[in-house]
């Protein structure tokens, strides 16, 4: 998974959101909460989706494989996360990190491009709708889902590649719940000149250059409500949800990835954001105003019942 090195370390130490074991107990019982309904939220979600006739179009498809995503997200984070709160011992082997910081990117980048793609569907939905089906066939959501994933796989192993290349002789001692890239650069006894410079350039295209398409594709959206002289309302509250979850999504994870040094004060809450709480909103964001989702729960609520 990652390439040898001359590490002395063997294992890394979380901190975690905090050192007060009553808090500790707190956050455990909200976290467990938060991840039991992000499970649950999605796997609905997925279920509606693949059991529902009216739902096998090209958004929901795109949905349901956000929503599958979401589920591997943060289940590469949040366990290990959970057994921290209660462990005397927080710590991480260096396999373990690996595998983490590989998984997490890998997910993560394959939902930036997801996203992007969500909108190109919107983008044709609302400007080419008597063509919609055509374009949007099941081959070409197919081919943009292996594309997704493709993305993310290659990324993240260069990602993997420049990172663990890297010697770390200590200290061990990760200030953060999960192991993220620029806190281990922090503890690299090597150079890590190169890195930084990968980071900020790779961190760059791959928020800004699917973030930009998706500004284009919402550009042309709305110029195109604009002319719309009747139903301007409708067409434009099925982008709604896909807005709200973009602007959290890239909002927190921009700032993470691109922001000065002088602003690198909050990670750890900052990653809260879009590694937890995310995946937990986004079935509640395109259920809460989607008549068809909510006749498809229904009727799954019937079924089970």
């Amino acid at each position: 998974m990652h390439p040898r090195n001359h590490s002395t370390v063997t294992e890394f130490i979380l901190l975690g959101l905090s050192t007060d074991p009553s808090t500790q107990i707190l956050l455990f019982q909200i976290f467990l909460i938060i991840y039991l309904a992000t499970l649950v939220g999605n796997f609905l979600l997925i279920l509606a989706v693949r059991t529902d006739g009216r739902l096998h179009n090209s958004m929901y498809f795109f949905l349901s494989s956000l929503s599958f995503l979401d589920i591997c997200y943060t289940s590469i984070i949040v366990p290990k996360m959970l057994v921290n709160f209660l462990a005397s011992k927080k710590t991480i082997s260096f396999t373990g990190c690996a595998l983490q910081v590989y998984f997490y990117l890998f997910l993560g980048e394959t939902e930036c491009v997801l996203l992007a793609f969500m909108a190109y569907d919107r983008f044709v939905a609302i400007c080419n709708p008597l063509r919609y089906n055509a374009i949007m066939n099941t081959e070409v959501c197919i081919w943009m889902i292996g594309a997704s994933w493709s993305t993310g796989c290659i990324i993240s192993s260069m990602d993997m590649y420049f990172t663990y290349r890297l010697t770390y002789c200590g200290p061990n001692v990760i200030n953060h719940f999960f192991c993220e890239v620029p806190l281990l650069l922090q503890l690299s006894c090597s150079d890590i000149s190169v890195n930084n410079i990968i980071k900020l350039v790779g961190g760059t295209s791959l928020l800004c250059i699917p973030l930009t398409l998706i500004l284009i594709s919402y550009f042309k959206i709305f110029a195109a409500i604009v002319r719309i002289h009747s139903g301007r309302y409708k067409a434009f509250s099925t982008c709604i949800s896909h807005l709200v979850v973009v602007t959290i999504f890239y909002g927190t994870a921009m700032f993470m990835y691109i922001r000065p040094k002088h602003l690198a004060t909050e990670d750890a809450v900052v990653s809260v954001f879009y590694t937890i709480a995310t995946p937990m909103l986004n079935p509640l964001i395109y259920s809460l105003r989607n008549k068809d989702v909510h006749q498809a729960l229904r009727r799954l609520g019937r079924c089970i019942n």
